[in-house]
């Protein structure tokens, strides 16, 4: 065991222990391997940036893992490599602004998933429209499904760019922006 090793899995409370399991199984369920997952909520709960070896021993997984884990974290845009004086290993931290955080995960998620779906909508209209013999019911179904997902894209790209002390006065109006304007009946 390194001299920097501080934490262990043993020596984890038990609400991190609980917090670092949980986050891992919510990964899964969000389509995130569990061990990024569970690395991700170690370092969002270190007060201090982490080596890989640590993470690893920390959470008793592969230092490949670990690795594997950092790099989609990095290119999630939410760890970062920090330098330790002293130390010549590569650190690693978590954004620990959870708006900063949420906001970053929304945009990658839009970018990753929503984009490539809005863009084949588009083709898939286009050509429908372009056949005159072509099915109006299919055609009205891709348009709906267009026109939906590029007003919420609309309204996502309006909160996601809200700063944060908005976006904390928005979520707080929640259900009296329905009564506001007037309940609809469906």
């Amino acid at each position: 065991m390194s001299v920097h090793t501080k934490t262990t899995q043993n020596s984890l409370a038990p609400v991190a222990q609980k917090f670092i399991l949980h986050w891992g199984e919510m990964g899964t369920r969000w389509g995130i391997n569990r061990t990024v997952a569970q690395v991700h909520a170690l370092l969002f709960i270190s007060p201090r940036p982490l080596p890989a070896d640590e993470i690893a021993e920390t959470l008793a997984v592969a230092r490949s893992n670990v690795s594997t884990s950092l790099r989609e974290l990095q290119g999630w845009r939410i760890v970062r490599v920090v330098h330790v004086l002293g130390d010549r290993r590569d650190h690693f931290e978590s954004i620990k602004d959870v708006w900063e955080i949420f906001r970053i995960i929304s945009e990658e998620r839009k970018r990753r998933e929503i984009d490539p779906t809005l863009h084949v909508l588009e083709e898939c209209v286009q050509e429908v429209k372009a056949n005159p013999q072509g099915d109006p019911y299919t055609r009205e179904r891709l348009t709906d499904m267009r026109e939906m997902l590029m007003a919420m894209t609309g309204l996502f790209d309006e909160v996601i760019h809200m700063p944060a002390s908005t976006l904390k006065g928005v979520l707080k109006l929640r259900g009296k922006v329905v009564t506001m304007l007037g309940k609809k009946a469906g």
